[in-house]
C-alpha cells in the first residue's frame, strides 16, 4: 500500500497546484492518523482527488499558507460532525446520488489530467499509451502480475526508459522539491483575522463534506467487504483529528480512499496495522529514496491517474440508464452535471440528495387517497383518508373533498392516515372550517397517536378563540 499511494499522491498534489511535498505528506499523516484514531480499522486515507479538485482556487489565489489553515479548520469542523453524530446521515444519500458522485469525480480526475496532454510531443503520448498497456496487460501474467500492483510495474518501467534513453519529458522534479527529511511541526503563517476565516471557512466547509461524504462511503463498502460494522462518528473526528495534524506539518486536507482500501482489505489488511504501516514505509521511502522518485516521469503518473478514473466510473450505470426509473436516472444525471459544472462535489451531492427527496416525496404524496360514502337521504358523508399526509400531498388531501354538497353532517374517517407536518394540519383545518361554515357538522375519528400529537399541539378547528379569528380574518 506504501508503493501505491505514492503516485497518486504526488499525481493528487500536481492537480491541487502544490508541491509534491504537500501531497506526500497528507498521505504518511492520514493514514497514521487513522489508523490510531479512526473508526474503521483497515481503511487507507490520504490525500485524495475530491479534495485536491476543491483546493485548486485557494492555491491559486492565497498560496499553500492559506490551504494550511483551511485544512486545521477543515479538521475542526469534521471533529464537530462526529460530536454531533452526523455521521449517521449517510443513510440519507441514495444509491443514485453515490453513483453520480463516483462518475462526477471519474470525469474530475480525467479531465484534471488534459493539460498533461496538450501541446505535448509525441513521446509524451507514446508513454502514455505504453503506461496504460502495462496497466492493464501485467495483471494477466501468470503468478507474477498478482504479485505486484501494475501501476507501480508502469512507473518503474516509464522511469527506466526515460532515463535510459533520456526522452525529453517532464519529470515530477519539474514539479517541485521533494521532501528530504521528516515531517516536523509548523504554524501557517496567515493573520489570526475574520478576514483570513472569511477566506478559508467556504473551502474548510466544502472539504468537510466531501472528505466525510467519501470516507462514510468507504466505510460502507470495507464493511460488506469484511463483513463488520463502522464507528462512523468516531471515523468522522479520526478524519478531524488526522486533518488537523496533516495542517500542522504542511500537509493539504485528506479522507479515505475507496480505491486504495479495497485493495488494502483484499490484500488481507483489515486491521489498523495495515494503515500504520503504510504511511510509516510511504515517508521512509520518499525521504530515502527521494533522488529515485524525481526522475518518475509525468506521462507515467497520467497513465495511473487515467487509470484511477476509468476504474473509478460506474460504466454499469450506462446500461442501466435503459432499466432503471426515469427518477433514479435523473437524480444520477444531475449529480454528474452539477459537480462537473461546478467543480464541487458537496454541491453536486446535495443537488442530488435534493432532487431525489423531491421525487420521493412526490411518489409517497400520491400514496395518499380519499374515499366516501354518502347516507340514503344524502344528509351525512363519511369520508376515509389513507395513506401520508404532508406538503406534497395536503392540496391533493383537499381537492378530493366535494365542498359543495348540503350536508348535515360529515365524519372523517382517520384510521388509516397519518398527519406528518404543519401542512397537512393546516388543510385539515381548512378542510373542517369549510364545511362548518356551509352549516355542517364535522367528526373526525381515528387518529394514531402520531397524528393526535401534531392536530392538537397545531390545529385550530378544534380551538374556538382561533377559529374565530381566522373567521374574523376572512
Amino acid at each position: 500500500m506504501a508503493l501505491a499511494l505514492i503516485p497518486e499522491a504526488i499525481a493528487f498534489s500536481i492537480i491541487a497546484g502544490v508541491d509534491p511535498t504537500v501531497g506526500l505528506y497528507a498521505a504518511f499523516s492520514m493514514a497514521v492518523i487513522t489508523a490510531i484514531a479512526g473508526g474503521r480499522p483497515g481503511m487507507i486515507s490520504g490525500a485524495t482527488g475530491a479534495m485536491a479538485l476543491l483546493i485548486v482556487t485557494l492555491v491559486q489565489d492565497y498560496g499553500l499558507e492559506y490551504l494550511l489553515a483551511a485544512t486545521i479548520l477543515t479538521g475542526l469542523l469534521q471533529i464537530l460532525a462526529g460530536f454531533f453524530r452526523l455521521g449517521d446521515l449517510i443513510r440519507f444519500v441514495g444509491r443514485s446520488v453515490v453513483t453520480g458522485f463516483v462518475n462526477a469525480l471519474a470525469i474530475l480526475i480525467f479531465m484534471a489530467q488534459l493539460p498533461e496532454l496538450t501541446g505535448v510531443t509525441g513521446h509524451v503520448y507514446a508513454m502514455t499509451a505504453a503506461g496504460l498497456a502495462i496497466i492493464y496487460l501485467f495483471p494477466r501474467i501468470p503468478k507474477v502480475g498478482s504479485l505486484v500492483p501494475s501501476p507501480l510495474v508502469c512507473i518503474i518501467v516509464l522511469t527506466i526508459l526515460a532515463v535510459a534513453l533520456d526522452l525529453p519529458v517532464r519529470t515530477v522534479g519539474d514539479l517541485g522539491q521533494l521532501p528530504d527529511t521528516l515531517p516536523v511541526f509548523l504554524w501557517p503563517n496567515v493573520p489570526l483575522t475574520l478576514e483570513t476565516l472569511a477566506i478559508i471557512f467556504p473551502y474548510s466547509a466544502g472539504l468537510a463534506v466531501v472528505g466525510l461524504l467519501e470516507s462514510m462511503m468507504t466505510t460502507t463498502i470495507v464493511d460488506d467487504l469484511t463483513d463488520t460494522s463502522s464507528r462512523r462518528n468516531l471515523e468522522c473526528i479520526g478524519q478531524g483529528i488526522a486533518n488537523i495534524g496533516t495542517g500542522f506539518i504542511g500537509g493539504m486536507a485528506g479522507c479515505a480512499m475507496i480505491g486504495q482500501s479495497v485493495i488494502n482489505v483484499k490484500s488481507g489488511g483489515r486491521g489498523r496495522l495495515s494503515s500504520l504501516s503504510a504511511g510509516v514505509v510511504l515517508i521512509l521511502m520518499v525521504v530515502f529514496l527521494g533522488d529515485i522518485i524525481r526522475q518518475i516521469p509525468m506521462p507515467a503518473l497520467v497513465a495511473v491517474m487515467i487509470m484511477v478514473s476509468i476504474g473509478t466510473f460506474s460504466w454499469e450505470s450506462l446500461r442501466n440508464l435503459r432499466t432503471h426509473p426515469m427518477s433514479a436516472n435523473l437524480v444520477m444525471l444531475s449529480t454528474v452535471v452539477v459537480v462537473v459544472a461546478t467543480h464541487n462535489l458537496a454541491i453536486g451531492v446535495f443537488v442530488g440528495v435534493l432532487v431525489s427527496s423531491l421525487f420521493f416525496a412526490n411518489k409517497v404524496g400520491r400514496l395518499m387517497c380519499v374515499t366516501s360514502d354518502v347516507t340514503p337521504d344524502g344528509m351525512h358523508r363519511t369520508y376515509r383518508i389513507r395513506g401520508q399526509v404532508f406538503f406534497a400531498s395536503a392540496t391533493n388531501f383537499i381537492d378530493a373533498i366535494d365542498f359543495g354538497e348540503a350536508l348535515e353532517s360529515v365524519t372523517i374517517d382517520m384510521t388509516q392516515a397519518h398527519f406528518w407536518d404543519l401542512s397537512a394540519v393546516a388543510a385539515l383545518d381548512k378542510m373542517v372550517l369549510k364545511f362548518r361554515r356551509k352549516g355542517a357538522e364535522v367528526e373526525i375519528l381515528g387518529y394514531n397517536e402520531a397524528s393526535a400529537t401534531i392536530v392538537d399541539r397545531y390545529g385550530v378547528h378544534d380551538k374556538p378563540g382561533e377559529v374565530d379569528k381566522l373567521l374574523a380574518g376572512h
